[in-house]
């Protein structure tokens, strides 16, 4: 069982409830509960309604952790992260061991991600066109300089696809979670379930089985019950009371859910 990060602790400097720079995120209950929270299984949920606090959390770990965003912007430049940025700097993070990455993914970044990788394809076409224009033909550096570029592009193409654009967003996302997850990784992923399907999600679950028994730690934000059952998991609910551990069964998300299907028409009749 392989942890490797295992507590989050606020640093001395942490602004306190009259601090004048305890607006958001630290004035979050989800936040100012985080001191000596214990991250002790593979796989962590963090749960609850929007504005709870979830993604800023994931967020400040990603930033903290120095994990590599899989997206358009790195992590020290994405506009979007300042706060996180800012809360990471007041937390302490205990690790237990070292993993051999860690990566932040959050879901909206598959788009800049695909958009990434279709521009590496395109210059590295033009980029072979190049060679084989500009240099003396059929000259030894003319085949080295276009056999390089080829077969970057062919290593990119075998990966992501040769189109990647051509795929659904659910299905670009989930290609690209099973790529990039590998054995005795760090993983930070907010709400992976957006762009997935009930079948994709129930995919998704099986690839985080597995990856976990392959060395992997994970630790995700999301809203769907279908990855929270995942055998094992802690799952965390924040809410304005703070941080609590809660069973699955005991998740509002997981309990709405069942009641809405058990009873469609009820729940219709009061909107």
């Amino acid at each position: 069982m392989a942890v490797y990060f295992t507590e989050i602790r606020h640093r001395p400097d942490f602004p306190g409830p009259e601090d004048g720079r305890a607006g958001f995120p630290f004035d979050l209950p989800a936040v100012r509960a985080l001191d000596g929270l214990v991250l002790d299984m593979p796989v962590t949920f963090l749960v609850g309604e929007n504005g709870c606090g979830k993604s800023t959390v994931i967020e400040a770990l990603a930033a903290g952790l120095r994990a590599v965003a899989v997206g358009s912007h790195d992590l020290a430049r994405d506009p979007t992260l300042e706060s996180a940025r800012a809360l990471a700097g007041a937390l302490r993070f205990v690790r237990r061991q070292t993993p051999k990455r860690v990566m932040f993914f959050r879901a909206e970044d598959a788009f800049g991600f695909t958009k990434r990788t279709i521009g590496d394809l395109d210059e590295l076409d033009a980029l072979e066109k190049d060679f084989e224009a500009d240099l003396p033909d059929g000259s030894w550096g003319q085949k080295l300089a276009m056999g390089v570029a080829r077969g970057q592009r062919a290593a990119l193409a075998r990966r992501y696809g040769d189109n990647p654009d051509a795929a659904s967003h659910g299905e670009t996302f989930l290609k690209l979670l099973t790529e990039r997850i590998r054995p005795n990784g760090l993983y930070l992923l907010d709400e992976p379930e957006t762009p997935l399907s009930p079948s994709r999600a129930l995919a998704l679950l099986s690839l985080l089985m597995r990856m976990a028994g392959e060395g992997c730690q994970f630790v995700i934000a999301t809203h769907s019950p279908i990855l929270m059952a995942l055998p094992g998991a802690t799952i965390l609910q924040l809410d304005r009371d703070g941080i609590a551990r809660v069973a699955w069964d005991e998740v509002e998300h997981v309990a709405v859910t069942r009641a809405f299907l058990n009873n469609p028409q009820g729940y219709l009749k009061e909107l």
